[in-house]
């Protein structure tokens, strides 16, 4: 499978584009795993709400969490075709490296959507 980086700027509808996405796939009886930034959020439990009013549940991920072994847990239970990621831009090196390796050894496309850069100007 491959990774898909979508980027664009502020306000230019990447969750909007996210959500449709995985829309898609799950009208054609797909399951999807949804992801957003858990950075500014409390509990353990995300939604990713697009400024027109679509909105999805997704799973946390904060700094440190092993991204592979949670989408690995839970493709066991329930087949999963297509991982999404909202707010790419405050994943950690190595979580960018574990989602490849979802690609590469679990044959699941994963799909990242955010902004190019972090705010220190890192890819």
């Amino acid at each position: 499978a491959k990774l898909y980086f979508h980027y664009a700027t502020m306000n230019a509808g990447k969750t909007t584009m996210l959500l449709q996405a995985s829309y898609n796939y799950r009208e054609r009886g797909m399951s999807t795993m949804l992801f957003v930034a858990g950075h500014y959020r409390k509990g353990d439990s995300g939604l990713i709400s697009s400024r027109i009013g679509l909105e999805s549940e997704a799973e946390m991920f904060r700094d440190g969490d092993d991204l592979f072994a949670r989408v690995a847990e839970h493709h066991e239970h329930t087949t999963v075709h297509c991982v999404f990621v909202d707010e790419a831009q405050f994943l950690e090196e190595e979580q960018v490296w574990q989602l490849a390796r979802i690609a590469d050894r679990l044959n699941i496309p994963v799909m990242f959507y955010g902004l190019r850069t972090d705010f220190q100007g890192n890819l």
